[in-house]
C-alpha cells in the first residue's frame, strides 16, 4: 500500500467573482512537494472561471492530483474518516457560506466543509461579496463560531503591489500561511520604515 502524501488539502472554488484566488492555490499547493490537492468545482464557478480568466473546466482540473464532482455527496472527501488537513472555499459565494454556516451538506462542497468543522480541522472561506448585507454577517459570525476562518481576499498595498498577480498571489500567501505551508509567493512583512529626516 503507498504511502500517502504528508497532507492532503481539500480545495472548492465556487462561482463567485475571484476565480483566480483558487486557481492561483491550486497552482501552488499542487507543485508543493508532499501535497496531494482534492479539487472540487461548481457549477457556477466554471462559468465564472471562464469569464474571468478565459479557462476552461478540464484545464482546472489537469491541476489538481484529484477532482471530485460536486454531486458526488459520496466521495472520500465527504467523510470524516478520509485524513485531511484542511480546506479552502476560494473563492466562495454567499450561497455557499450560508450552506455551510447552517450545516445544510446539500453539496460536495458543503459536506467536505461541514466535515472539517465537525473533525476541528481548518476551514478558511474566501468570502467575496460587497457590500455585506445582515445575512451574510450573521452567516460569517456563525461559521466563526464553529470555528472556521473567514478570510475576504482583500489586497494590501504596503508590498507595492505592480501587477494583479502580484496582490492575488499576497492574498493567496497569506491563506497558505494558515496551513503553515512554506512558500516564496509574496514578500513578508520586515517593518515599517523610519521616515526620513527632514
Amino acid at each position: 500500500m503507498p504511502d500517502r502524501p504528508a497532507r492532503r488539502l481539500v480545495v472548492a472554488i465556487t462561482g463567485a467573482t475571484g476565480a483566480v484566488y483558487g486557481v492561483r492555490l491550486l497552482q501552488q499547493l499542487s507543485a508543493t512537494p508532499g501535497i496531494e490537492t482534492h479539487l472540487v468545482v461548481s457549477d457556477a464557478a466554471v462559468l465564472t472561471l471562464h469569464q474571468e480568466t478565459g479557462m476552461q473546466r478540464r484545464e482546472l482540473e489537469a491541476i489538481a492530483h484529484v477532482v471530485h464532482k460536486n454531486r458526488d455527496i459520496g466521495a472520500a472527501i465527504a467523510s470524516g474518516s478520509f485524513q485531511s488537513d484542511g480546506m479552502v472555499i476560494a473563492p466562495c459565494s454567499m450561497k455557499t457560506l450560508a450552506s455551510v454556516a447552517l450545516g445544510l451538506s446539500d453539496n460536495l462542497i458543503a459536506r467536505a466543509a461541514d466535515v472539517m468543522l465537525k473533525e476541528r480541522r481548518r476551514l478558511v472561506l474566501m468570502v467575496r461579496e460587497t457590500p455585506f448585507n445582515l445575512a451574510h454577517l450573521r452567516n460569517m459570525t456563525l461559521v466563526t463560531e464553529m470555528g472556521g476562518i473567514v478570510f475576504p481576499p482583500l489586497p494590501s498595498f504596503y508590498h507595492k503591489p505592480a501587477s494583479i498577480e502580484e496582490m492575488v498571489d499576497h492574498t493567496v500567501a497569506r491563506v497558505i500561511d494558515l496551513f503553515g505551508i512554506e512558500h516564496a509567493l509574496a514578500p513578508r512583512w520586515a517593518g515599517m520604515k523610519s521616515e526620513p529626516n527632514p
